[in-house]
């Protein structure tokens, strides 16, 4: 059987912003150590994002932002919604605001970010969406 070459690839209206190859010996090398250097680097930034999905309360709320029209929803909703107590909304809101998935905008009012909106989507949906094609793919 010949190896398929699997690429990852972002596109917008058509243009690719950027591809990677899924397998590491589909990179070249020096290219491969680089970006691995640089993901290094940026350890801490990634150890947010990680982190604040890194909790069903978190993706719970994440999820719930993310069904509401405005994107936005007060501390009161995620109590009520979510049955939680409010040290575990403060908690979590505070790790999700880390991560920069939720903005403060108002007194006791929370929306996403822009960046956060995106980034869950990648996270979770897409994430999600990827690990099962790669599944499938490794079956054939």
């Amino acid at each position: 059987m010949s190896s398929m070459k699997l690429k990852l690839q972002l596109v917008r209206d058509g243009e690719v912003l950027f591809e990677i190859p899924l397998s590491p010996t589909d990179w070249p090398r020096e290219q491969l150590e680089n970006e691995l250097q640089a993901f290094e680097a940026d350890f801490q930034r990634f150890s947010k994002i990680f982190d604040a999905l890194a909790h069903k309360t978190r993706l719970r709320m994440m999820k719930r932002l993310m069904e509401e029209e405005d994107g936005t929803m007060n501390f009161a909703d995620f109590m009520r919604d979510l049955d939680l107590n409010p040290k575990t909304v403060w908690e979590n809101a505070r790790k999700l605001r880390e991560g920069g998935f939720l903005e403060k905008v108002a007194r006791g009012r929370y929306r996403c970010s822009d960046v956060g909106q995106r980034g869950f989507i990648l996270m979770s949906l897409a994430l999600r969406h990827l690990m099962e094609t790669l599944e499938e793919v490794e079956k054939l």
